[in-house]
């Protein structure tokens, strides 16, 4: 349990923070129902843990952000780092935070989506590439989408079901507008396939 030192107040508190970013594997890569299986598996584990968070993921990359007690994070920072469908794991913050900035989602899934491509601030860290930002840019990103949380918050829309990713569904120009690099190549896999039973049928 930490301790914030406050010499007037002391306050004790075991909430904490961990935000990381990692890159895709071709294990990942693999398996079109991959995104799924992380946004389900992980809001079973985080509801149990009383953990909160919101992911993000675009470009081959992710960019996760969760709040819990440190034990808790702690866990939960030894599984991803044994999960083969990521690589590289980078730890841009562990530290003790005073309140939750995304308390009613277990988890939320993002992808790129188009509005994150033409809110400003946004617009400057695309195309989505985390491990090239400036020390402090995954702040500004998570303030971003921050503000977008309490807008769906504002509106009800809190703790939706994970997404679920429809890769053969998904246009081409749609998944290329988002930078979608798992969408694109699910698809042109898809594709061929469909490509070779039309071949062999005929």
């Amino acid at each position: 349990m930490s301790t914030i030192n406050d010499s007037t107040n002391p306050v004790t508190t075991d909430l904490c923070q961990l935000v990381y970013i990692s890159r895709i594997t071709s294990t990942g890569l693999s398996s079109p129902s991959t995104l799924n299986d992380i946004s389900e598996t992980a809001v079973e584990h985080n509801q149990i843990d009383n953990v909160t968070g919101i992911l993000c993921y675009g470009n081959g990359y992710f960019l996760q952000c969760v709040e819990g007690s440190e034990q808790a994070l702690t866990n939960l920072k030894n599984r991803l780092l044994v999960d083969d469908r990521h690589k590289e794991l980078k730890i841009l913050d562990f530290s003790e935070i005073t309140e939750r900035r995304f308390a009613s989602w277990s988890l939320r899934s993002i992808t790129l989506e188009r509005w994150m491509t033409k809110e400003p601030e946004l617009k400057k860290l695309m195309p989505f590439k985390p491990y090239e930002w400036d020390s402090n840019e995954w702040q500004k990103f998570l303030d971003v989408l921050q503000g977008y949380y309490e807008e769906q918050t504002r509106t009800g829309n809190v703790d939706t079901p994970p997404v679920k990713y429809s890769t053969l569904g998904v246009t081409l120009s749609k998944v290329v507008g988002q930078h979608q690099a798992f969408f694109l190549i699910q698809t042109i896999l898809g594709l061929m396939i469909v490509a070779t039973l039309l071949w062999l049928l005929l």
